[in-house]
C-alpha cells in the first residue's frame, strides 16, 4: 500500500516515516509540508493512503482532505494531529481514522488496516458527508494534467457550461467538474445567482446597467463585459445591490 506523509514539521514526518518502515506492505512514496503540496503530490504519486496533519499553513489538512475526496480515485485519509478538537470535522472530511500525536505504533497499524478496507461504498458515504463540512478557501482545477488552486477571494464569477463550470478569476479562467448548484450551496454567502447558469461574487458587484436592447446587465468589478441578469433573479439582485 502506497503512503504519502503530510506534515509541516520535518521531525514529525521523519518519525512517521520510521514507524511506517517497520510495517510490512507499506511503501512511503512521498512527503509534503502543506496542503497545496499534498494535493500536487497525491495527483502525481496516486497514494492509497495519506497520513495528514490538520493544522498547517495555507490550505490546512481538513480542506486538503476535501479536495482529495474529489479525486477520480480518492485515497484513504488518516489524520495525525496534536489536537483532539477536530475529530468530527475530520470524519466529515474523508477520514478513516484520527490519530493523536505522539502517534503510537499499534494505533498506526490499526489505522492502516482500516485504510486497506476502505471501499467505494465508504467513498460515497464520505462524499455525502462533505456537504456538511465548512466551505473551502480554494477551488481545485486540472489544467493540462496539473492541479491549479484558485483562492475563492480571487473568483469574479462562476459560469456553467455543459457539465463544467468555468471559474473566472483574477488571473484568468479554469474549468472545474462541479455542479453550479453544489458550488452555490457551499459558497452561498459569498456569491449571488444572477442567471440560471451564473453566480457572481457579491463583493465584485458594482451595479446594474441596461443595454441598447433593454436587457439588464450586472456590472462586475475587474470584468470588462457586464453579465446578463435574468428576470427571475432581478428582484433579489436589486435588493442586494441596495444593501451594499
Amino acid at each position: 500500500m502506497k503512503a504519502l506523509i503530510v506534515d509541516d514539521e520535518p521531525l514529525a514526518r521523519d518519525r512517521l516515516r520510521a514507524m511506517l518502515g517497520d510495517i510490512e506492505g507499506i511503501d512511503v512514496v512521498g512527503e509534503a509540508g502543506h496542503g497545496a503540496e499534498a494535493l500536487e503530490a497525491a495527483q502525481r504519486l496516486a497514494p492509497d493512503v495519506v497520513l495528514l496533519d490538520i493544522r498547517m499553513p495555507g490550505i490546512d489538512g481538513l480542506e486538503a482532505a476535501r479536495h482529495l475526496a474529489a479525486f477520480e480515485t480518492p485515497p484513504a485519509i488518516v489524520f495525525c494531529t496534536a489536537y483532539g478538537d477536530h475529530a468530527l470535522e475530520a470524519f466529515e472530511a474523508n477520514a478513516v481514522d484520527y490519530l493523536l500525536k505522539p502517534v503510537r505504533a499499534e494505533r498506526l497499524r490499526a489505522a492502516l488496516d482500516k485504510a486497506r478496507r476502505w471501499s467505494a461504498q465508504t467513498s460515497q458515504t464520505v462524499e455525502r458527508a462533505l456537504g456538511h463540512a465548512p466551505a473551502r478557501s480554494h477551488l481545485c482545477a486540472r489544467v493540462r494534467g496539473n492541479l491549479v488552486l484558485v483562492p475563492i477571494d480571487d473568483v469574479h464569477y462562476l459560469l456553467a457550461e455543459d457539465k463544467y463550470v468555468v471559474v473566472h478569476h483574477a488571473k484568468g479562467e479554469v474549468l472545474v467538474e462541479e455542479p453550479l448548484k453544489a458550488l452555490e450551496d457551499e459558497f452561498g454567502e459569498r456569491f449571488v445567482r444572477i442567471h440560471r447558469n451564473c453566480l457572481v461574487a457579491r463583493a465584485r458587484l458594482s451595479g446594474l446597467t441596461r443595454d441598447a436592447e433593454g436587457r439588464l446587465l450586472a456590472a462586475i468589478s475587474g470584468v470588462d463585459a457586464p453579465l446578463e441578469v435574468s428576470r427571475r433573479n432581478l428582484p433579489g439582485l436589486r435588493k442586494l445591490i441596495r444593501s451594499l
